[in-house]
């Protein structure tokens, strides 16, 4: 099955700044939870282009690392990317990030496609499980970004 997770931030920043901070890999370590011991172990050095790969560590079960490959597969400059898992913990992940100038600077929409592994036990353990952490990992990354843009009052 097929599953969505649908978020929104508005960000007061110029866009410009914001696709700036985005269009960076190595920025994905700060607003990923520490507890997720997330590391980029290649492809990561260089801003973010169409076609790039980029390879990670990271920890979803404690003491349990996976490799995560992703490949940016669509780029617009300063209006959207789309990462897309290659090899992972997923048996389909489609990661679209929007970003939109906006009266209060920019909004920034997040819209993940995924489906877990494993037919209808991964479905079992979507809802038990992975639902949450997606959206643990979704709120720690708005907490940090309200830390480093500031947030709309």
């Amino acid at each position: 099955m097929i599953h969505y997770l649908h978020r929104e931030q508005t960000i007061p920043a110029p866009i410009e700044v914001v696709w700036e901070y985005f269009s960076e890999p190595k920025n994905l370590n700060a607003i990923t939870p520490p507890d997720m011991n997330f590391e980029i172990i290649a492809g990561g050095e260089a801003k973010m282009y169409e076609g790039q790969i980029i390879e990670y560590r990271v920890e979803f079960i404690r003491g349990l690392k996976s490799l995560w490959l992703t490949e940016i597969a669509h780029v617009r400059d300063l209006q959207y990317f789309v990462d897309e898992q290659r090899v992972g913990p997923y048996r389909f992940w489609y990661h679209e990030h929007r970003f939109e100038k906006c009266a209060d600077g920019v909004l920034m929409t997040d819209h993940v496609t995924y489906a877990p592994p494993f037919g209808f036990l991964g479905d079992i353990v979507t809802a038990l499980w992975i639902r949450r952490k997606l959206e643990h990992i979704f709120d720690f990354r708005f907490q940090k970004i309200n830390e480093l843009f500031g947030s709309i009052k």
